[in-house]
């Protein structure tokens, strides 16, 4: 009895040794155990010996062409837009596209599209950790880093299935984000004729009299002249550059700068709002949180308290 008990023990064992075998060869290379069979990601891992790399142009034109957008630097990917509709191609549903600002061009726009992206790597199980407050900055090294690391792992999860990007977008309209390097302000072309100082000192030459003869400047002084007049035009011109280059500088540092108001006002307002929601549940703590949300500084003549208990965006500077 106790030798048939053994014998089918081992029979059973020798039958599923070759099943084992045949799901273990049948596992592709570079795949985690279980990945595609639960529908979870793929995950890839980079270096910089394995990694094979696209160009710029050549990066962009295929971002373009899978996602039918009108992207022409890499710096525009900053907006973070891009990689989730690439999300929604590869894993129908585990991102919304109703919530991706397509049409973002502030740097809060983009966190918020890159929150998203966050939620859906998550809920994917993938590993790869997004350098958000690097690429939000526009800086071309950071983005072309992510994109390429992105392609190889669109190459290892997409099977291939038509996908149209425009319809899956539902209308809305994918502008790229404003190129960080754009030139905001054109140069008008200037006629230096009328304020050049040759044409001064014609109007200001006295008339000579009748019967003398005027004498002619030699041609060395009629050279002399002229190449002092054009040193003097091109050192207007480079003055008109570089005060250019500065309002350029300072109204991007504006924007900047207001931006960010926007952003923190918006928090703040936030916060004001629960603690009026909530203010008997923890009586203590939300007046501690009132009293700094409506603290003044009498040095810097700055206020958040307005009659009504709300903070007014008008007490801001730069408003």
């Amino acid at each position: 009895m106790l030798f048939s008990v053994f014998f089918f023990f081992f029979s059973f064992v020798l039958c599923q040794y070759p099943i084992s075998q045949r799901n273990i060869s049948s596992r592709q290379p570079g795949r985690e155990p279980g990945c595609s069979s639960w529908g979870m990601a793929v995950n890839v891992y980079s270096t910089s010996i394995t990694q094979e790399t696209m160009s710029r142009h050549d990066i962009i034109a295929w971002v373009n062409d899978i996602v039918s957008l009108n992207y022409t630097k890499v710096e525009q990917l900053c907006s973070g837009a891009a990689y989730c509709q690439f999300m929604d191609m590869l894993f129908p549903g585990c991102i919304s596209l109703k919530k991706v600002k397509f049409q973002a061009k502030l740097e809060h726009e983009y966190i918020h599209n890159f929150k998203l992206l966050q939620a859906s790597f998550k809920r994917m199980n993938v590993d790869k950790v997004i350098p958000v407050e690097k690429l939000v900055k526009g800086r071309f090294q950071d983005n072309l880093d992510f994109i390429q690391w992105f392609k190889k792992f669109y190459d290892a999860n997409y099977d291939g299935k038509e996908y149209d990007p425009v319809e899956a977008r539902q209308g809305q309209d994918a502008i790229p984000p404003p190129d960080p390097g754009e030139q905001i302000f054109n140069l008008p072309k200037k006629s230096h004729h009328a304020n050049s100082p040759t044409a001064g000192a014609a109007k200001s030459s006295p008339a000579s009299k009748p019967g003398s003869t005027p004498s002619r400047p030699s041609s060395a002084k009629r050279a002399s002249s002229s190449g002092s007049a054009s040193r003097s035009d091109k050192d207007l011109e480079t003055q008109v550059i570089q005060l250019n280059e500065q309002v350029h500088s300072l109204k991007l540092a504006l924007e900047g700068v207001e931006k960010e108001r926007d952003f923190y006002f918006g928090k703040l307002r936030e916060i004001e709002l629960l603690c009026q929601e909530h203010g008997q549940e923890n009586d203590d703590l939300v007046q501690r949180l009132m009293d700094v949300l409506y603290a003044s500084d009498e040095h810097d003549n700055f206020s958040c308290k307005s009659g009504s208990g709300q903070l007014q965006k008008k007490y801001f500077r730069l408003c």
